[in-house]
């Protein structure tokens, strides 16, 4: 597969990039995590551009990170203790694939997520990366790196706790249940629900148009005000869950949830 797994089209002020990998549900693999700050750049570096909309090809928004593509790119041996090195390359790794997400939040413009279908995982960490959230009916949401006996490490525990209140945070975050978009959008995680896809994408096009209409330096500004506020708590805990993630992620329980990946069997987790 190649890189274009991330899609870009410039429509007047209006950018568009698209995840591209359909037949995957635009799972999020190495060119994801590769692409993503090269691709931001460049949008910044346009000064024709003035609104972001990120969406999903096909059925889905994203299914979140590809596992299964990732894997030998992490140092996980569940069956060993990692050694200083590893610990090392797992933090260094972490903090690149938080900075592919912090890229679009840290993005001159703002930017609006058009989700539609699955929004887990990995996917929940870019969306709320984003600016503004739509969605569509058929919209599900979850943070689904609790069941696979990981700590959400790229973005999700920084910023969702600003958008839906803590307390639901940590519910959503504890259980890692999925949630429907009207549900979504009762707590806020989305400012509003559309009938399908199609209704989704003119919804977040008529958006973008409205928020290029106005000013371009000062709508930049606001964002860049209203990011400043918590840009350096962000920072901070992302460097802490990195670090943590580091030195905790791989467990007992982590091997169990990576042996019963895509299979009926539950996972026992022993809390070791």
């Amino acid at each position: 597969m190649s890189a274009s797994f991330l899609k870009l089209e410039i429509e007047g002020h209006v950018a568009w990039l698209t995840l591209d990998r359909p037949e995957k549900l635009n799972a999020m693999g190495p060119e994801f995590w590769d692409g993503m700050g090269p691709t931001l750049a460049s949008i910044d570096a346009d000064p024709q551009v003035r609104v972001l909309v990120i969406r999903g090809a096909g059925r889905a928004f994203t299914a979140g990170l590809d596992l299964v593509r990732m894997l030998p790119r992490l140092p996980l041996d569940p069956t060993s203790t990692p050694d200083g090195a590893q610990k090392m390359s797992m933090h260094r790794m972490i903090r690149q694939m938080q900075a592919a997400i912090t890229s679009v939040e840290r993005c001159r413009v703002p930017v609006i997520a058009a989700i539609h279908g699955h929004c887990l995982g990995g996917g929940v960490d870019l969306a709320t990366a984003a600016d503004i959230r739509l969605c569509s009916a058929d919209a599900r949401f979850g943070v689904r790196e609790t069941r696979l006996a990981m700590v959400a490490d790229v973005g999700t525990l920084q910023r969702l706790p600003a958008i839906v209140g803590p307390g639901l945070a940590r519910e959503l975050v504890f259980t890692g249940r999925d949630l429907g978009a009207e549900e979504a959008a009762r707590i806020g995680l989305v400012n509003r629900v559309l009938p399908d896809p199609g209704a989704l994408f003119e919804a977040a096009a008529s958006l973008a148009a409205e928020i290029a209409a106005q000013p371009p330096l000062a709508v930049q500004g606001a964002k860049a005000v209203l990011i400043e506020a918590r840009r350096h708590e962000i920072d901070r805990s992302l460097e802490y869950v990195a670090t943590w993630n580091a030195a905790h992620l791989v467990t007992h329980d982590l091997a169990q949830a990576i042996a019963s990946f895509g299979s009926d069997e539950p996972p026992g987790f022993e809390g070791r």
